[in-house]
This record gives structure tokens, C-alpha cells and sequence, in this order.
């Protein structure tokens, strides 16, 4: 039984698209291997290509997958793909092999795009690739279906929501289980949960838990601690549904909250303000990161802020959920109505050893953002 999350009609309308960018860039062809790409323009969906598969799509819209055998179901079930090939483990040859033979019976033609910044093409499938593939023209075309993705369909910001309502419940979760003597692992546990019985799915990269002097991290590591009396938490996180992201941070405190720790709340939450009012249709997205260095430099933590302030999110596979672009010095992409995209304020201060942090998703609309999360701004202090 096949299950499309979206329409036959939109998936085919999204190809068309792709077919034309191409048709601009004079390409006869699409070498697709990042696993948003797949899902995007077919509904494809499946962790597989953690191993080599890769996706046709041809100028004239004709379409071939190259994957192995456990993936062929996986692409009967979720996508709309028809010509589905295999290739055999342990042969001679390598997949990249038979990816030549396949564009060869296709007369795929000559210019070809490709897909190289994704963890779908490590660097030695690369190579194998670029061996194969000598007789053809690969060009580097990592944004051209990243650049259709950017703005969403009606029915994509209709998963966005639905995302961002199971963000929510995961922050319903850590507030009330955050207090002295919890473990780390019971809070994240019930936040991963809600996400879950909600309906939703696992995120692009585990949620971020740390607390104590882990809380001045931005990365999950393993291992977990209990709160003490007084003590500060720090979680990113995501609400998935359908592959969609929505994604939330915040610094919980547990005992009290210092007077520094108020005022490093103040400054993240100005500056999330800033930054929003410097998410606008036509502006490039540079503005929103210098929006979020001028209040955090004025406040006096240059050197506790970071050099970047959010990212695009949307249909993301791990090893992690940030997408293109993302908010920093210099970026001259400019927001579009439509567009997602997570604003985050983190403070890590190494000297005294607190950390704060305060971000949400906002969608971009006809003047400025909509706030598609419903999760408190305020500074939580559970004692």
C-alpha cells in the first residue's frame, strides 16, 4: 500500500519546478543523493542512504531510483517512484557502476547536476562516483533543489504547525518535571515522548540536554546527572511531524535565578525581538544576525554569544535538522514570505560558567514573522 504524505498533484507540480531550474542552468539532468531532495520531489522516505542510492531526475521530468534491496519496498510504499533499480551487495563493481550503465539505457544526456554537500554522498562514494562518471559532465548543484524547499506549500506549513504544537508539548513536559533531584533522562524521555505520541517523529539530530556545567553546551553528549537544589538546565529541541521540524531552546533554572541570570534572560530575549523585527520579505538574512550581535554586544557578552543566530528548517534527515540558510555575518540570501526558520539566542559565559538560551520558529509572512510556537518567553525558575 502506498502512503504520500502530499498530493500526487503538488509532488509533480514540485518536479516541474525542478525541470525548469534545470532547463536554466542548461542541465540535461539531476543526480540527486540528498535524502530531502528524494522526499521532496517523490515522497521518498527512509534512512537508507546511509548506504549509496541515488535518484534520476531527468530535464524531462523521467525518474529512476538506484538503491539497495532493503529500500525497495521503503520506495514502493512511500514515494511515487516506478523505475526502481537494485544493486547487488558484495558484487565486483561498484554501485557507482551501475548508476553509469543505468544513465547510459536512460540517454540521460551529457550536463548533469549533482548533489555533493550531504551526508547521502560521503567522500568516497564521491570519488567512485567521479570515477564512473568520467564521460559526463558533473556540475555542482547542491542548491537547486534546496532553493525550491526554502519556501513552503500550504500543506508543508500545515506540517510545520503541527511540528511546532508537539514542540510545545515536549516544553509542557521538561517544565513540569525540571526540579531539584530530577534526572536528566526522565525529562528528556517524557519530552521525546510527547513528540511521539503526538504522532510525531524522530528529530534530524538528538535533543540537546545539559545541565550543570553541560548546560554551556550546544551538542548532545552521553550521559546523564540529577539537578541539584540550585542548578540550570539548557534543551533544544525539535517537534517533527512528517519529516517537518519545529524547534524550541530554552535555559530552565532550578533553585533561583542570580541577577546575572535575569540579565542574561533580558539580553537573549531583546534580541530575539531584534531579530524578528529584522526578519522581513526583501531584506537579506545578514540583518537578523547583525540584529542579534547588537544587542548582545551591547548588553557586554560579545564573548559569551555565538556567530550565527538560527537557520532554515524544514524536511531534514539526520545527522542533524539545521537547513539552508542560516542567520549569519555577511549572508546576502534575502527572507521570502513562507520561508521557516529557527531564531536562537545562546549565551554560554565560560567565566562565571552560566549559560542561557532562548529561541522558537517563526514562519516569515507578507511584513514580517508569525511566531508558530505558543511556548512562554518568559525565565522558568522551578525550585
Amino acid at each position: 500500500m502506498r502512503v504520500l504524505h502530499f498530493s500526487e498533484a503538488e509532488l509533480a507540480g514540485r518536479r516541474e519546478a525542478a525541470c525548469r531550474a534545470m532547463a536554466a542552468r542548461g542541465l540535461d539532468g539531476m543526480l540527486l543523493f540528498k535524502p530531502e531532495s528524494h522526499y521532496y520531489l517523490t515522497g521518498y522516505d527512509t534512512f537508507g542512504y546511509c548506504f549509496f542510492q541515488c535518484l534520476y531526475l531527468g530535464a524531462d521530468g523521467r525518474l529512476a531510483l538506484l538503491t539497495r534491496a532493503p529500500d525497495l519496498r521503503q520506495a514502493q510504499q512511500t514515494s511515487m517512484i516506478e523505475d526502481i533499480r537494485i544493486w547487488v551487495d558484495g558484487i565486483a563493481d561498484h554501485p557507482a557502476i551501475g548508476l553509469r550503465d543505468m544513465l547510459r539505457e536512460l540517454k540521460a544526456g551529457k550536463r548533469l547536476g549533482i548533489e555533493r554537500d550531504t551526508a547521502g554522498l560521503t567522500s568516497a562514494q564521491g570519488r567512485a562516483v567521479d570515477a564512473a562518471l568520467a564521460a559526463f559532465a558533473l556540475e555542482d548543484a547542491d542548491d537547486l533543489v534546496s532553493r525550491l524547499r526554502l519556501v513552503k506549500s500550504a500543506a508543508e506549513l500545515a506540517y510545520v504547525r503541527e511540528a511546532a504544537k508537539l514542540a510545545d508539548a515536549a516544553w509542557a513536559e521538561a517544565v513540569r518535571l525540571t526540579r531539584p533531584g530530577a534526572d536528566e533522562a526522565e525529562i528528556v524521555a517524557a519530552m521525546q515522548g510527547a513528540v511521539l505520541a503526538g504522532g510525531g517523529d524522530y528529530p534530524g539530530n538528538a535533543f540537546i540536554v545539559g545541565s550543570g556545567a553541560g548546560a554551556l553546551l550546544c551538542r548532545y553528549r552521553s550521559g546523564r546527572r540529577q539537578l541539584d537544589a540550585i542548578d540550570q538546565l539548557t534543551l533544544e529541541y525539535a517537534g517533527v511531524y512528517r519529516q517537518y521540524h519545529a524547534c524550541l531552546m530554552h535555559t530552565l533554572l532550578v533553585g533561583e535565578a542570580s541577577d546575572e541570570q535575569r540579565r542574561m534572560h533580558a539580553a537573549c530575549l531583546e534580541a530575539l525581538e531584534a531579530c524578528e523585527a529584522a526578519l522581513k520579505p526583501g531584506e537579506p538574512l545578514a540583518d537578523v544576525f547583525h540584529a542579534h550581535a547588537r544587542v548582545m554586544d551591547e548588553r557586554g557578552y560579545n564573548a559569551a554569544r555565538l556567530n550565527a543566530c538560527g537557520y532554515s528548517l524544514g524536511t531534514v534527515y539526520p545527522p542533524c535538522w539545521m537547513d539552508w540558510p542560516m542567520f549569519h555575518a555577511g549572508n546576502a540570501e534575502v527572507a521570502a514570505p513562507d520561508q521557516v526558520f529557527f531564531l536562537h539566542m545562546i549565551l554560554m559565559h565560560s567565566e562565571t560558567g552560566l549559560a542561557m538560551c532562548l529561541g522558537h520558529t517563526v514562519r516569515v509572512t507578507d511584513d514580517g514573522v508569525e511566531r508558530l510556537n505558543r511556548a512562554g518567553l518568559e525565565l522558568v525558575v522551578n525550585g
